[in-house]
């Protein structure tokens, strides 16, 4: 199976991924704001930053404000990365490639699609805001459940697994760096209660709060954080679990297909360079500096398999 349906495959289940990951993103700028002693809208900006869809947003509006954001990465039209969006061309992919997926897969996206459209037909108020972040979570986790209980592991499951898992390791990456660039207002608040309460925030936005518990007990350390988020190996949201998905799906192409492609040499380069390190050298090189080189290796990475496994032809 090779080009379109590989594409309707790998972009369906990457979409969905993504509409659960901005309802995250969503839900971190709210977490955010309830830490700031002042009400502010400052923090918008820099979540529309972090989410890659802040280019799009200052062509449309003038200022940024936290009604403004919040509507656009939910269900503005324009914004091909909202939640509204993204959702109507994951059931386009999956009419497309209807054949590739089992019955429960494909009830489960189309009532995705129609109950999400539902809760974003008209602007979210803030009282039901909470209640919508939870939905879309809810709905793109059906699929997931679906996904994993009745499609076979073949190369159909391969594709859709390496959507999910590219777009899930963006997320995380683009997660933590929002520590870096948005929250702190200044240097002097590192180590403090407000620094804590952030990293926190973070943990939060990747249902990581209870297992970082499990691991590393009631102290919130900055560096333990950091280090479950990229390293930890039973995270499933960890980039470290990720990198490492990414790995074995397209190990299980190569031999499907019988050859290795230039994605798989470049997919072994990312876990080697990126995952061999203790976090220690990584907050030596800088956790900013690393995570932007780990979000451009994952674009190309992607880029890369859409041309080794011909995705427009």
């Amino acid at each position: 199976m090779l080009g379109k349906t590989a594409n309707g495959l790998f972009w369906m289940f990457r979409l969905l991924e993504r509409s659960e990951n901005t309802a995250r993103m969503i839900e971190t700028g709210q977490r955010i704001a309830l830490t700031r002693a002042e009400a502010s809208d400052d923090e918008w900006a820099s979540i529309l930053q972090a989410a890659a869809v802040s280019q799009g947003y200052h062509a449309k509006f003038d200022e940024v404000t936290r009604d403004k954001a919040i509507d656009w990465m939910l269900r503005d039209k324009d914004n091909p990365s909202s939640v509204r969006s993204v959702i109507g061309t994951a059931r386009n992919n999956a009419r497309m490639v209807r054949t590739a997926l089992t019955n429960e897969v494909w009830e489960a996206v189309n009532s995705c699609y129609i109950r999400l459209n539902e809760v974003l037909a008209r602007k979210v108020s803030e009282r039901d805001l909470p209640k919508a972040l939870e939905i879309i979570r809810q709905r793109s986790a059906f699929v997931r459940g679906a996904t994993h209980g009745t499609m076979m592991r073949n190369d159909c499951y391969d594709f859709a697994r390496l959507g999910t898992f590219i777009e899930r390791a963006d997320n995380t990456a683009r997660i933590l760096d929002v520590k870096y660039y948005v929250l702190l207002p200044s240097a002097l608040s590192v180590g403090s209660s407000l620094d804590n309460v952030q990293w926190e925030t973070i943990l939060r936005s990747v249902s990581a709060h209870g297992g970082y518990r499990m691991t590393h007990g009631h102290k919130v350390s900055p560096r333990a954080i950091a280090e479950f988020l990229v390293l930890d190996p039973r995270m499933p949201r960890s980039l470290f679990f990720c990198t490492g998905k990414l790995r074995d799906n397209l190990g299980y192409l190569a031999s499907d297909y019988g050859m290795k492609q230039p994605s798989h040499m470049m997919v072994d380069e990312l876990c080697r360079r990126f995952m061999s390190h203790d976090i220690d050298a990584i907050f030596d090189y800088g956790l900013h500096e690393y995570i932007q080189d780990v979000i451009g290796t994952l674009g190309g990475l992607s880029r890369q398999i859409e041309i080794d496994y011909r995705f427009y032809e």
